[in-house]
Protein backbone atom coordinates (compact mmCIF):
# COMPACT_ATOMS: atom_id res chain seq x y z
CA UNK A 1 0.00 0.00 0.00
CA UNK A 2 1.42 3.46 -0.93
CA UNK A 3 2.42 5.75 1.75
CA UNK A 4 -0.22 8.51 1.40
CA UNK A 5 -2.90 5.65 1.52
CA UNK A 6 -1.00 4.83 5.10
CA UNK A 7 -1.57 8.22 6.12
CA UNK A 8 -5.11 8.64 5.08
CA UNK A 9 -5.86 5.76 6.82
CA UNK A 10 -4.53 6.88 10.09
CA UNK A 11 -5.96 9.76 9.49
CA UNK A 12 -9.03 8.61 9.20
CA UNK A 13 -8.93 6.28 12.13
CA UNK A 14 -7.56 8.61 14.54
CA UNK A 15 -10.39 11.40 13.42
CA UNK A 16 -13.28 8.61 13.93
CA UNK A 17 -11.91 7.39 17.21
CA UNK A 18 -11.69 11.21 18.59
CA UNK A 19 -15.28 11.89 17.19
CA UNK A 20 -16.48 8.63 19.18
CA UNK A 21 -14.93 9.50 22.28
CA UNK A 22 -16.33 12.58 22.56
CA UNK A 23 -12.50 14.74 22.84
CA UNK A 24 -11.58 16.46 20.08
CA UNK A 25 -8.45 18.48 22.24
CA UNK A 26 -5.87 16.90 20.64
CA UNK A 27 -1.85 17.83 22.34
CA UNK A 28 -1.76 20.07 19.43
CA UNK A 29 -5.25 21.58 20.31
CA UNK A 30 -3.76 22.04 23.93
CA UNK A 31 -0.58 24.19 23.31
CA UNK A 32 -0.46 27.06 25.02
CA UNK A 33 1.27 30.52 24.60
CA UNK A 34 0.43 31.14 28.42
CA UNK A 35 3.12 29.73 30.67
CA UNK A 36 0.54 29.73 33.89
CA UNK A 37 -1.93 27.27 31.66
CA UNK A 38 0.71 25.23 31.35
CA UNK A 39 1.84 25.05 34.41
CA UNK A 40 -1.23 24.49 35.70
CA UNK A 41 -1.27 21.22 33.98
CA UNK A 42 1.75 19.67 35.69
CA UNK A 43 1.36 17.76 38.69
CA UNK A 44 2.98 18.74 41.90
CA UNK A 45 5.23 15.85 42.42
CA UNK A 46 6.30 16.36 38.39
CA UNK A 47 7.30 20.31 39.50
CA UNK A 48 9.34 18.69 42.42
CA UNK A 49 10.98 16.26 40.11
CA UNK A 50 11.79 19.13 37.81
CA UNK A 51 12.92 21.44 40.44
CA UNK A 52 15.76 18.79 41.81
CA UNK A 53 17.04 17.96 38.21
CA UNK A 54 17.11 22.11 37.18
CA UNK A 55 18.70 22.78 40.74
CA UNK A 56 21.63 20.01 40.22
CA UNK A 57 22.42 21.46 36.48
CA UNK A 58 22.12 25.20 37.92
CA UNK A 59 24.89 24.21 40.32
CA UNK A 60 26.73 22.39 37.88
CA UNK A 61 27.05 25.58 35.84
CA UNK A 62 27.64 27.41 38.92
CA UNK A 63 30.58 25.28 39.91
CA UNK A 64 32.17 25.66 36.36
CA UNK A 65 31.85 29.46 35.96
CA UNK A 66 33.59 30.16 39.30
CA UNK A 67 36.87 29.75 37.47
CA UNK A 68 35.92 32.39 34.49
CA UNK A 69 34.68 34.25 37.24
CA UNK A 70 37.88 34.11 39.86
CA UNK A 71 40.41 33.56 37.31
CA UNK A 72 42.76 36.75 37.85
CA UNK A 73 42.86 35.86 41.88
CA UNK A 74 43.97 32.68 40.83
CA UNK A 75 46.49 33.45 39.00
CA UNK A 76 47.73 36.02 41.13
CA UNK A 77 48.39 33.05 44.29
CA UNK A 78 49.47 30.62 41.73
CA UNK A 79 51.72 33.00 40.13
CA UNK A 80 50.69 32.41 36.62
CA UNK A 81 48.91 34.36 33.86
CA UNK A 82 45.35 34.39 32.86
CA UNK A 83 46.39 31.96 29.60
CA UNK A 84 47.66 29.09 31.85
CA UNK A 85 44.71 29.53 34.55
CA UNK A 86 41.87 28.88 31.53
CA UNK A 87 44.05 25.89 31.06
CA UNK A 88 41.82 24.09 34.13
CA UNK A 89 38.93 25.03 32.13
CA UNK A 90 39.91 23.61 28.76
CA UNK A 91 40.82 20.50 30.59
CA UNK A 92 37.27 20.67 32.22
CA UNK A 93 35.75 20.69 28.57
CA UNK A 94 37.76 18.20 26.91
CA UNK A 95 37.20 15.73 30.06
CA UNK A 96 33.55 15.88 30.39
CA UNK A 97 32.48 13.41 27.68
CA UNK A 98 34.06 11.05 30.15
CA UNK A 99 31.71 11.78 32.79
CA UNK A 100 28.48 11.76 30.24
CA UNK A 101 29.32 8.75 28.65
CA UNK A 102 29.30 6.60 32.32
CA UNK A 103 27.15 8.77 33.95
CA UNK A 104 24.68 8.13 31.00
CA UNK A 105 25.41 4.69 30.75
CA UNK A 106 24.20 4.40 34.58
CA UNK A 107 21.38 6.49 34.56
CA UNK A 108 19.50 4.64 31.76
CA UNK A 109 20.34 0.99 33.01
CA UNK A 110 19.73 1.85 36.76
CA UNK A 111 18.48 4.71 38.62
CA UNK A 112 18.92 8.55 37.12
CA UNK A 113 17.57 9.99 40.74
CA UNK A 114 20.44 8.28 42.68
CA UNK A 115 23.35 8.28 40.02
CA UNK A 116 22.41 12.20 39.81
CA UNK A 117 22.79 12.65 43.52
CA UNK A 118 25.57 11.09 43.75
CA UNK A 119 27.80 12.73 40.85
CA UNK A 120 26.60 16.24 43.06
CA UNK A 121 27.70 15.01 46.03
CA UNK A 122 31.12 14.25 44.45
CA UNK A 123 30.42 17.84 42.30
CA UNK A 124 30.49 19.63 46.00
CA UNK A 125 33.42 18.20 47.20
CA UNK A 126 35.61 18.66 44.44
CA UNK A 127 34.08 22.25 44.83
CA UNK A 128 35.46 22.43 48.36
CA UNK A 129 38.86 20.66 47.12
CA UNK A 130 39.45 23.79 44.91
CA UNK A 131 39.22 26.46 47.38
CA UNK A 132 41.81 24.18 49.64
CA UNK A 133 44.41 23.91 46.91
CA UNK A 134 48.01 24.56 47.60
CA UNK A 135 49.69 24.34 44.53
CA UNK A 136 49.00 25.05 40.88
CA UNK A 137 49.55 21.33 39.44
CA UNK A 138 47.32 20.28 42.42
CA UNK A 139 44.44 22.93 40.90
CA UNK A 140 44.37 21.58 37.35
CA UNK A 141 43.80 18.32 38.56
CA UNK A 142 40.94 18.67 40.86
CA UNK A 143 39.72 20.89 37.71
CA UNK A 144 39.93 17.65 35.39
CA UNK A 145 38.52 15.46 37.77
CA UNK A 146 35.63 18.06 38.03
CA UNK A 147 35.42 17.87 33.99
CA UNK A 148 34.59 14.15 34.70
CA UNK A 149 31.90 14.50 37.25
CA UNK A 150 29.95 17.48 35.53
CA UNK A 151 30.15 15.98 31.93
CA UNK A 152 27.59 13.04 33.69
CA UNK A 153 25.03 16.33 34.61
CA UNK A 154 23.26 17.13 31.57
CA UNK A 155 22.24 14.00 30.72
CA UNK A 156 20.29 12.45 33.90
CA UNK A 157 19.06 15.74 34.54
CA UNK A 158 17.56 16.79 31.29
CA UNK A 159 16.00 13.19 31.04
CA UNK A 160 14.60 13.22 34.51
CA UNK A 161 13.28 16.51 34.24
CA UNK A 162 11.27 16.06 31.04
CA UNK A 163 9.89 12.44 30.72
CA UNK A 164 7.45 13.08 33.56
CA UNK A 165 5.80 16.11 31.93
CA UNK A 166 2.73 16.51 30.01
CA UNK A 167 3.82 16.66 26.52
CA UNK A 168 2.37 20.27 25.63
CA UNK A 169 4.76 21.24 28.83
CA UNK A 170 7.67 19.88 27.14
CA UNK A 171 8.48 22.91 25.16
CA UNK A 172 8.46 25.63 27.88
CA UNK A 173 10.26 23.51 30.84
CA UNK A 174 12.66 22.31 28.52
CA UNK A 175 13.41 26.21 27.94
CA UNK A 176 13.28 26.82 31.45
CA UNK A 177 15.49 23.63 32.20
CA UNK A 178 18.09 24.84 29.98
CA UNK A 179 18.72 28.63 30.91
CA UNK A 180 19.16 27.39 34.88
CA UNK A 181 22.67 27.20 33.18
CA UNK A 182 22.39 30.80 32.49
CA UNK A 183 20.77 30.79 36.22
CA UNK A 184 24.17 29.36 37.52
CA UNK A 185 26.27 31.89 35.90
CA UNK A 186 23.73 34.93 36.72
CA UNK A 187 24.43 32.84 40.66
CA UNK A 188 27.95 33.15 40.30
CA UNK A 189 28.15 36.75 39.25
CA UNK A 190 26.51 38.06 41.39
CA UNK A 191 28.23 36.16 44.77
CA UNK A 192 31.22 37.20 42.90
CA UNK A 193 29.89 40.86 42.57
CA UNK A 194 28.70 41.18 46.28
CA UNK A 195 29.91 38.39 48.67
CA UNK A 196 33.43 37.37 47.90
CA UNK A 197 34.93 41.51 47.98
CA UNK A 198 33.07 41.45 51.56
CA UNK A 199 35.06 38.34 53.37
CA UNK A 200 38.23 37.85 54.58
CA UNK A 201 40.02 34.32 53.93
CA UNK A 202 43.86 33.60 54.91
CA UNK A 203 46.10 34.43 52.60
CA UNK A 204 43.95 37.53 50.73
CA UNK A 205 42.52 34.25 48.69
CA UNK A 206 39.10 35.91 48.87
CA UNK A 207 37.65 34.06 46.15
CA UNK A 208 37.62 30.48 47.51
CA UNK A 209 34.43 31.95 49.39
CA UNK A 210 32.99 31.15 45.54
CA UNK A 211 33.76 27.74 45.53
CA UNK A 212 33.00 26.60 49.42
CA UNK A 213 29.32 28.12 48.86
CA UNK A 214 29.59 26.29 45.38
CA UNK A 215 30.24 22.82 48.09
CA UNK A 216 27.83 23.79 50.29
CA UNK A 217 25.05 24.38 47.28
CA UNK A 218 25.89 21.19 45.90
CA UNK A 219 25.50 19.30 48.49
CA UNK A 220 22.19 21.17 49.13
CA UNK A 221 20.83 19.83 45.46
CA UNK A 222 22.31 16.10 46.25
CA UNK A 223 20.15 16.54 49.23
CA UNK A 224 16.80 17.43 47.31
CA UNK A 225 17.46 15.05 44.48
CA UNK A 226 17.52 12.14 47.10
CA UNK A 227 14.51 13.58 48.59
CA UNK A 228 11.98 13.91 45.83
CA UNK A 229 10.43 10.48 44.31
CA UNK A 230 11.61 8.89 41.89
CA UNK A 231 10.62 9.14 38.20
CA UNK A 232 7.80 6.71 37.99
CA UNK A 233 8.35 6.57 34.44
CA UNK A 234 12.41 5.78 34.40
CA UNK A 235 11.93 3.31 37.26
CA UNK A 236 9.39 1.49 35.36
CA UNK A 237 11.90 1.28 32.21
CA UNK A 238 15.10 0.45 34.70
CA UNK A 239 13.06 -2.88 35.30
CA UNK A 240 13.16 -3.58 31.28
CA UNK A 241 17.02 -2.59 31.15
CA UNK A 242 17.99 -5.59 33.21
CA UNK A 243 18.58 -7.39 30.45
CA UNK A 244 21.56 -5.73 29.22
CA UNK A 245 23.26 -5.04 32.19
CA UNK A 246 26.08 -7.59 31.59
CA UNK A 247 29.43 -5.98 29.82
CA UNK A 248 29.11 -8.30 26.48
CA UNK A 249 25.00 -7.97 26.13
CA UNK A 250 25.09 -3.68 26.52
CA UNK A 251 28.10 -3.81 24.59
CA UNK A 252 25.91 -5.19 21.83
CA UNK A 253 22.99 -3.57 22.72
CA UNK A 254 24.75 0.60 21.99
CA UNK A 255 26.14 -1.83 18.41
CA UNK A 256 22.69 -2.20 17.81
CA UNK A 257 21.55 1.27 18.92
CA UNK A 258 24.91 2.95 16.78
CA UNK A 259 23.94 0.75 13.52
CA UNK A 260 20.49 1.52 13.35
CA UNK A 261 20.13 5.39 14.67
CA UNK A 262 23.56 6.95 13.16
CA UNK A 263 21.72 9.55 11.43
CA UNK A 264 20.05 10.93 14.42
CA UNK A 265 23.20 10.23 16.41
CA UNK A 266 25.29 12.36 13.75
CA UNK A 267 22.74 15.00 13.67
CA UNK A 268 22.67 15.80 17.69
CA UNK A 269 26.00 15.75 17.34
CA UNK A 270 26.32 18.35 14.68
CA UNK A 271 23.83 20.44 16.13
CA UNK A 272 25.44 20.50 19.23
CA UNK A 273 28.64 21.93 17.91
CA UNK A 274 27.23 24.55 16.24
CA UNK A 275 25.32 25.31 19.37
CA UNK A 276 27.93 24.74 21.29
CA UNK A 277 29.98 27.18 19.38
CA UNK A 278 26.67 29.50 19.26
CA UNK A 279 26.75 30.40 22.83
CA UNK A 280 30.57 30.03 23.45
CA UNK A 281 30.98 32.76 21.15
CA UNK A 282 28.61 35.37 22.56
CA UNK A 283 29.58 34.70 26.12
CA UNK A 284 33.38 33.66 26.39
CA UNK A 285 35.22 37.17 26.02
CA UNK A 286 32.09 38.86 26.77
CA UNK A 287 33.55 40.51 29.84
CA UNK A 288 37.19 41.09 28.24
CA UNK A 289 34.98 42.82 25.42
CA UNK A 290 33.35 44.99 27.66
CA UNK A 291 36.67 46.12 29.42
CA UNK A 292 38.98 46.59 26.59
CA UNK A 293 36.73 47.22 23.66
CA UNK A 294 33.94 49.23 25.26
CA UNK A 295 36.35 50.80 28.18
CA UNK A 296 34.39 50.23 31.21
CA UNK A 297 35.73 49.34 34.03
CA UNK A 298 35.58 45.86 35.62
CA UNK A 299 32.56 46.91 37.96
CA UNK A 300 30.48 47.93 35.32
CA UNK A 301 31.58 45.38 32.87
CA UNK A 302 29.94 42.52 35.31
CA UNK A 303 26.77 44.81 35.80
CA UNK A 304 27.18 44.21 31.47
CA UNK A 305 27.20 40.52 31.96
CA UNK A 306 24.66 39.91 34.46
CA UNK A 307 22.16 42.10 32.72
CA UNK A 308 23.39 39.84 29.36
CA UNK A 309 22.51 36.71 31.48
CA UNK A 310 19.46 38.29 32.66
CA UNK A 311 18.39 38.12 28.44
CA UNK A 312 19.57 34.35 28.26
CA UNK A 313 16.80 33.32 30.91
CA UNK A 314 13.90 34.90 29.56
CA UNK A 315 15.22 33.35 25.89
CA UNK A 316 14.83 30.57 27.28
CA UNK A 317 11.24 30.74 28.75
CA UNK A 318 10.14 32.32 25.43
CA UNK A 319 12.17 29.87 22.94
CA UNK A 320 10.50 26.78 25.02
CA UNK A 321 6.99 28.10 24.59
CA UNK A 322 7.51 29.01 20.48
CA UNK A 323 8.97 25.42 20.34
CA UNK A 324 5.13 23.35 21.45
CA UNK A 325 3.59 26.15 19.02
CA UNK A 326 6.29 26.40 15.87
CA UNK A 327 8.48 23.19 16.37
CA UNK A 328 11.49 22.77 17.27
CA UNK A 329 13.52 23.46 14.15
CA UNK A 330 11.70 26.34 13.31
CA UNK A 331 12.15 27.98 16.65
CA UNK A 332 15.67 27.24 16.19
CA UNK A 333 15.59 29.09 12.75
CA UNK A 334 13.54 32.06 14.04
CA UNK A 335 15.37 32.91 17.29
CA UNK A 336 18.83 32.54 15.21
CA UNK A 337 17.91 35.51 12.97
CA UNK A 338 16.81 37.19 15.82
CA UNK A 339 20.06 36.59 17.69
CA UNK A 340 21.92 37.95 14.12
CA UNK A 341 19.88 40.93 13.59
CA UNK A 342 21.10 42.33 17.04
CA UNK A 343 24.77 41.55 16.28
CA UNK A 344 25.18 45.49 15.14
CA UNK A 345 23.48 46.88 18.42
CA UNK A 346 25.59 44.51 20.69
CA UNK A 347 28.81 45.41 18.78
CA UNK A 348 28.50 48.76 17.68
CA UNK A 349 27.46 51.08 20.65
CA UNK A 350 29.94 52.61 23.39
CA UNK A 351 27.62 53.30 25.74
CA UNK A 352 26.12 51.32 28.77
CA UNK A 353 22.58 51.37 27.85
CA UNK A 354 23.34 50.61 24.18
CA UNK A 355 25.91 48.02 24.85
CA UNK A 356 23.24 46.57 27.56
CA UNK A 357 20.06 46.47 25.39
CA UNK A 358 22.36 44.15 22.40
CA UNK A 359 24.10 41.92 25.15
CA UNK A 360 20.46 41.33 26.49
CA UNK A 361 18.61 40.91 22.84
CA UNK A 362 21.88 38.83 21.38
CA UNK A 363 21.30 36.92 24.52
CA UNK A 364 17.36 36.16 23.57
CA UNK A 365 18.11 34.90 20.58
CA UNK A 366 20.86 32.20 21.39
CA UNK A 367 19.61 31.09 24.28
CA UNK A 368 15.85 30.66 22.78
CA UNK A 369 17.34 28.49 20.25
CA UNK A 370 19.06 26.56 23.16
CA UNK A 371 15.86 26.58 24.58
CA UNK A 372 14.74 23.52 22.34
CA UNK A 373 17.63 21.40 22.95
CA UNK A 374 16.80 19.26 25.59
CA UNK A 375 13.57 18.38 24.52
CA UNK A 376 14.95 17.79 21.00
CA UNK A 377 17.41 15.94 22.51
CA UNK A 378 15.25 13.69 23.61
CA UNK A 379 12.68 13.76 21.18
CA UNK A 380 15.32 12.57 18.76
CA UNK A 381 17.06 9.77 21.40
CA UNK A 382 16.77 6.04 20.68
CA UNK A 383 14.65 3.80 22.64
CA UNK A 384 15.92 3.83 26.56
CA UNK A 385 19.15 5.89 26.08
CA UNK A 386 17.80 9.20 26.71
CA UNK A 387 20.69 10.19 29.45
CA UNK A 388 23.35 8.85 27.44
CA UNK A 389 22.27 9.98 24.18
CA UNK A 390 21.71 13.70 24.89
CA UNK A 391 24.78 13.31 27.46
CA UNK A 392 27.17 12.24 25.07
CA UNK A 393 25.86 14.55 22.26
CA UNK A 394 25.76 17.92 24.38
CA UNK A 395 29.47 17.16 25.90
CA UNK A 396 31.07 16.17 23.02
CA UNK A 397 29.64 19.42 21.00
CA UNK A 398 31.42 21.38 23.96
CA UNK A 399 34.64 18.89 23.47
CA UNK A 400 34.57 20.71 20.27
CA UNK A 401 33.79 23.73 20.75
CA UNK A 402 36.31 24.06 23.55
CA UNK A 403 38.58 26.34 21.59
CA UNK A 404 36.13 28.63 20.88
CA UNK A 405 37.92 31.51 23.27
CA UNK A 406 41.41 30.58 21.96
CA UNK A 407 39.96 31.27 18.18
CA UNK A 408 38.26 34.15 19.19
CA UNK A 409 41.25 35.87 20.91
CA UNK A 410 43.71 34.96 18.15
CA UNK A 411 41.17 36.50 15.59
CA UNK A 412 41.02 39.66 18.01
CA UNK A 413 44.74 39.88 17.26
CA UNK A 414 44.52 40.58 13.93
CA UNK A 415 42.05 43.08 14.24
CA UNK A 416 43.34 46.68 16.32
CA UNK A 417 41.08 49.41 17.01
CA UNK A 418 41.77 52.58 19.07
CA UNK A 419 39.62 52.67 21.76
CA UNK A 420 40.23 54.16 25.19
CA UNK A 421 42.89 56.42 24.27
CA UNK A 422 44.61 53.67 22.98
CA UNK A 423 45.43 50.80 20.27
CA UNK A 424 43.86 47.18 21.19
CA UNK A 425 42.41 43.67 19.81
CA UNK A 426 38.72 44.76 18.30
CA UNK A 427 36.99 41.52 20.18
CA UNK A 428 33.31 43.17 19.93
CA UNK A 429 33.80 43.26 15.63
CA UNK A 430 35.45 39.44 15.77
CA UNK A 431 32.85 38.47 18.75
CA UNK A 432 29.71 39.35 16.14
CA UNK A 433 31.49 37.74 13.03
CA UNK A 434 31.67 34.81 14.51
CA UNK A 435 28.07 34.73 15.98
CA UNK A 436 26.72 35.57 12.67
CA UNK A 437 28.59 33.11 10.97
CA UNK A 438 27.45 30.19 13.66
CA UNK A 439 23.90 31.77 13.36
CA UNK A 440 23.92 31.52 9.64
CA UNK A 441 24.96 27.30 9.50
CA UNK A 442 22.73 26.91 12.55
CA UNK A 443 19.74 28.09 10.23
CA UNK A 444 20.87 25.81 7.09
CA UNK A 445 21.12 22.83 9.58
CA UNK A 446 17.62 23.37 11.32
CA UNK A 447 15.85 23.68 7.84
CA UNK A 448 17.62 20.69 6.68
CA UNK A 449 17.06 18.53 9.70
CA UNK A 450 14.33 16.48 11.09
CA UNK A 451 12.20 16.22 14.24
CA UNK A 452 9.80 14.04 16.60
CA UNK A 453 8.58 16.61 18.08
CA UNK A 454 5.65 15.03 20.07
CA UNK A 455 7.06 11.39 20.69
CA UNK A 456 5.84 9.58 23.80
CA UNK A 457 8.52 9.90 26.56
CA UNK A 458 6.69 7.75 29.10
CA UNK A 459 4.90 4.70 27.21
CA UNK A 460 1.82 5.55 27.96
CA UNK A 461 0.65 7.14 24.33
CA UNK A 462 -0.63 10.35 24.22
CA UNK A 463 -1.37 12.38 26.51
CA UNK A 464 -5.38 13.26 25.39
CA UNK A 465 -5.57 8.98 25.71
CA UNK A 466 -5.48 8.25 22.07
CA UNK A 467 -3.22 5.54 20.80
CA UNK A 468 0.60 6.77 19.25
CA UNK A 469 0.92 6.17 15.59
CA UNK A 470 3.32 6.92 13.80
CA UNK A 471 3.78 6.59 9.92
CA UNK A 472 6.45 5.31 8.16
CA UNK A 473 8.50 4.82 4.94
CA UNK A 474 10.19 2.01 5.29
CA UNK A 475 10.35 -0.09 8.70
CA UNK A 476 13.12 -2.66 10.21
CA UNK A 477 13.09 -4.91 12.36
CA UNK A 478 16.54 -4.75 14.98
CA UNK A 479 16.67 -7.14 17.64
CA UNK A 480 12.99 -7.73 17.54
CA UNK A 481 12.08 -3.96 17.73
CA UNK A 482 11.24 -1.95 14.94
CA UNK A 483 13.47 1.19 13.93
CA UNK A 484 12.41 4.37 12.68
CA UNK A 485 13.61 5.24 8.71
CA UNK A 486 12.67 9.18 7.59
CA UNK A 487 9.82 10.09 5.96
CA UNK A 488 9.13 11.63 3.11
CA UNK A 489 8.42 15.07 4.86
CA UNK A 490 11.93 14.97 6.39
CA UNK A 491 9.91 14.06 9.84
CA UNK A 492 11.66 11.14 11.56
CA UNK A 493 8.22 9.85 12.19
CA UNK A 494 7.45 5.51 12.61
CA UNK A 495 5.75 3.21 13.75
CA UNK A 496 5.83 0.82 17.01
CA UNK A 497 8.95 2.08 18.85
CA UNK A 498 9.04 -0.30 21.25
CA UNK A 499 9.79 1.93 23.80
CA UNK A 500 5.97 2.73 23.84
CA UNK A 501 4.24 -0.68 22.95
Amino acid sequence: MSNWRIRLREHITNGISRRGNGNENTSESRDSLNPLIVCRRVKIVHLLIFFSAWFCWLMDAYDYFSVSLSSTSIGERFGKDSTQVTTAITLTLLLRPVGALVGGILSDMYNRKWVLATIMVVVGALSLATGYCDTFSAFLGVRALFGVFMGGVWGPAASLSLENLPREARGLFSGIFQQGYACGYLVASCVNLGLVPSVSLSGGANYRALFFLGAGLSWLAAAIQAAVPVSRVHNSKSKSNSETKTKSKLFQHLCTILRTYYPNILLAIWLMILFAFFSHASQDLLLTMYVQSKCFSNFRATQLVIVANTGSVVGGVVGGIMSQKLGRRLTVVVCSCIAGAFIPLWVVPSSFNGVAAGGFFVQIGVQSAWAVVPIYMNELSPPNVRALFGGLAYNLGLMVASGSSQIESRAGETRMIETCGRVHEDYATVSGIFVGIIAALLIITALLAWENKGRDLNGGGHDDGQAERYVVDKVDAVDGQMTPKSSGSGVKTKVGDPEEN
